[in-house]
């Protein structure tokens, strides 16, 4: 099947034309064959907010007005897509907002992602970090895993997806300077350590100073780079996967000689210190909500 990965400039502060813009891409997309469409990070509002008061009027709850209309462009045209927005939950009795991606299909909301980690940068300074377990969803017959951006840097995340059974994983990302070596390298080592394909799409342009680095890419189980931007335009990445791939985690290079399987042989036993709390010595962050 074909998937596509949309590079695209986003506007601060206008959900209702980015999420336009998206439905002209999604329609593309769709034209071309693609079956899943992923857009970057905080496609819907931007990223560089200054506070959570300035971030607040743009954030949506989940389902919301930009959920519905990429429901109804997704009926319309067919397919799934994958977009990152700041949603808006007031179910614990509190106001909070995430950096939120959401995959949509024809009948609504399939499933969303909250961010789990934040970077001290951009709106994710001030919004609540995400508190729910990683989850994999079906769009048609592909098992997505979503996360988000600085959420690659931390294997755990997309080791957590593949052993749910995601044949994809998608990460809507606004990667600024300073993250070339993680479009270069760790996107393609997630997906060879996991045996998925994995998709991060970057968005380009400017905002308020911070440029943005495109480098959008499709990467195939064996860590192999299927399709990549290396421009700092708006474009759309097209590459055909193959779930059943992803399924197969025993990998037989060489019968009864060489042959691997990254699920069957991990030692669990011995991983104890990854889920130790690590304390920060230095009051880095500014507290998540302020």
């Amino acid at each position: 099947m074909k998937i596509a990965a949309v590079q695209m400039d986003v506007s601060l502060k206008d959900v209702d034309g980015n999420v336009t813009t998206m439905i002209a891409r999604l329609r593309e997309a769709r034209a071309n064959g693609a079956v899943l469409t992923v857009f970057p990070e905080c496609a819907a509002s931007g990223y560089c907010f200054e506070n959570l008061d300035e971030a607040r009027p743009f954030a949506q709850p989940i389902p919301g007005p930009a959920t519905d209309r990429m429901r109804a462009a997704c009926a319309e045209f067919g397919g799934y897509a994958v977009f990152g927005m700041l949603e808006l939950d007031r179910s614990s009795g509190s106001e909070r907002i995430f950096n939120a991606a959401v995959l949509v299909g024809p009948a609504g909301v399939v499933g969303s992602y909250r961010k789990v980690h934040l970077p001290y940068l951009g709106v994710d300074m001030f919004t609540t970090p995400g508190d729910r377990p990683f989850a994999v969803h079906r769009a048609g017959e592909l098992n997505v895993g979503m996360l988000i951006c600085y959420d690659a840097a931390f294997p755990e995340a997309s080791r957590c997806l593949s052993l749910l059974g995601a044949d994809l994983i998608v990460l809507p990302t606004n990667w600024p300077p300073g993250a070339e070596c993680t479009a270069a390298s760790v996107i393609n080592a997630r997906a060879l350590e996991n045996a998925v394909y994995f998709a991060a799409v970057n968005r380009v342009g400017e905002e308020r100073g911070f440029p943005f680095i495109g480098r959008s890419k499709i990467v195939d189980t064996n860590g192999a780079t299927l399709v990549e931007s290396m421009t700092l335009g708006e474009e759309i990445l097209y590459a055909d996967i193959d779930p059943t791939r992803a399924r197969r985690k025993h990998i037989i290079r060489v019968p009864d000689k060489h042959e691997i399987d990254r699920f069957a042989d991990r030692r669990p036993e011995f991983y104890g210190p990854l889920i130790e709390p690590h304390q920060l010595t230095t009051p880095r962050q500014l507290p998540r909500g302020s």
